[in-house]
């Protein structure tokens, strides 16, 4: 029973985690429309909360999606990677490589979100492409974040799909067959 009750908070935590993620994607997708069609990116994201530019909540929202993913998605295959009560001999996936898998996984997301997002300002105002990235730090420029979003890309593409595959071999392969007594008495 104290197993099953654990599995339910993970569950809990991994679901509100996505929330959470998927909500701040949505929050960021937002801030970067603003910030591609208007100029109002200094403008607050919500009247009610004056101080916050719609800017700096897309930053912050970003920063939030790239935990809260990373989070679910270790936990999602965490869980997945676990063998069934009644097949025990399954080998999970080791957590290091379930982190590293997450990570690339998001990263893959979020890294073609922002390539789409800084491309989408080189068409509406490509000037930009030089100017820093954010009002928050002195560097990099859109241009270059841009660049670095495709390094990410296919980096975490490659990781990805290699840990992928690699993890489908390990799960597909078939467990040893126990001996039975009509095999063990027909070798005889």
């Amino acid at each position: 029973m104290g197993t099953r009750s654990q599995n339910n908070r993970t569950l809990i935590v991994e679901s509100v985690a996505f929330g959470l993620g998927y909500t701040a994607v949505l929050i960021w997708s937002g801030s970067a429309l603003v910030a591609s069609f208007t100029g109002g990116e200094a403008n607050p994201y919500w009247p009610d909360i004056p101080w916050l530019r719609t800017d700096t909540t897309g930053v912050i929202a970003f920063a939030v999606a790239i935990v809260s993913l990373v989070v679910s998605k270790y936990l999602q295959l965490r869980r997945r990677s676990e063998p069934p009560a009644e097949a025990a001999a399954s080998t999970p996936g080791a957590p290091g490589v379930l982190a590293v898998q997450a990570v690339a996984e998001t990263a893959v997301v979020l890294a073609t979100a922002l390539v789409i997002y800084l491309s989408l300002n080189a068409v509406t105002h490509p000037v930009t492409l030089g100017i820093k990235l954010t009002h928050l730090w002195p560097w990099p420029s859109e241009g270059t974040v841009r660049v670095i979003g495709l390094g990410l890309c296919l980096a975490a593409t490659a990781t990805s799909r290699y840990l992928r595959a690699r993890g489908a071999g390990l799960s597909n392969r078939a467990a040893p067959v126990p001996d039975t007594p009509a095999k063990v008495k027909a070798a005889a």
